[in-house]
């Protein structure tokens, strides 16, 4: 999942990403709103923590233009103003949700999760796949009851296939996904990751083909 992390604290914005980072997200980061804008006419994003206090241009413009861009991106707000007239406000203009500062980290890190598991359609907190069971709130797969001892980029990418099993992801769509803005599409990172995994599920299911290739296209999830 690739978040885009909206704020002009230098401090809080870097706990942010240190602490999600650790979730295995994929996370871009803006300091502004002109900033946040541009970089959501250009990327697409899975969720947004939003600063409604921003230099260049405020959250609540930049609240705007992003519905504009796109309709279906989760946004958190996040602002130490407590008034009822801007939650309701920004959730009146397409925010998913709103969080009044100071808060526990905890408590952001809980509400991204349940916001991003509406897109799970058919996929509860436990996803089986015949002998695969994923655990989406412990970032843990097993087989046959056996852990599968991932990295937290593996665990990315592995789940992005099985979510997307109905059809072939290419490599610049698992870049974009499961990696952030500073990607480098030209670098062996991403198959070196996939050999990887590839490696450790051949080693716990005896099978080498539940990440299938498909030339020149991408690499699909066989279950």
């Amino acid at each position: 999942m690739r978040l885009l992390l909206i704020e002009d604290e230098t401090q809080l914005l870097n706990a942010y990403v240190k602490g999600l980072k650790q979730d295995g997200y994929a996370i871009d980061t803006a300091k502004d709103g002109l900033e946040a804008v541009e970089l959501c006419e250009i990327n697409t994003y899975d969720l947004i923590v939003l600063d409604i206090n921003l230099p260049k241009l405020n959250g609540i413009e930049v609240l705007k233009q992003v519905r504009a861009l796109n309709e279906s991106v989760k946004i958190i707000i996040v602002s130490a103003n407590r008034s009822i007239e801007q939650r309701i406000e920004g959730l009146d203009l397409g925010a998913n949700d709103y969080l009044t500062k100071p808060f526990d980290f905890q408590e952001l890190k809980a509400r991204i999760r349940a916001l991003l598991r509406r897109d799970f359609i058919s996929q509860p907190n436990i996803l089986t796949l015949n002998d695969f069971r994923f655990d989406l709130n412990l970032h843990q797969i097993t087989y046959k009851d056996k852990l599968m001892i991932l990295t937290l980029k593996e665990y990315t990418i592995f789940t992005y296939l099985v979510s997307n099993r109905d059809r072939i992801i290419s490599s610049e769509e698992l870049l974009e996904k499961c990696w952030n803005d500073e990607a480098d599409p030209f670098s062996e990172a991403m198959r070196v990751h996939i050999y990887a995994l590839r490696k450790k599920i051949q080693e716990t299911t005896h099978r080498d083909d539940v990440i299938q290739t498909v030339k020149g296209v991408g690499y699909r999830f066989n279950s």
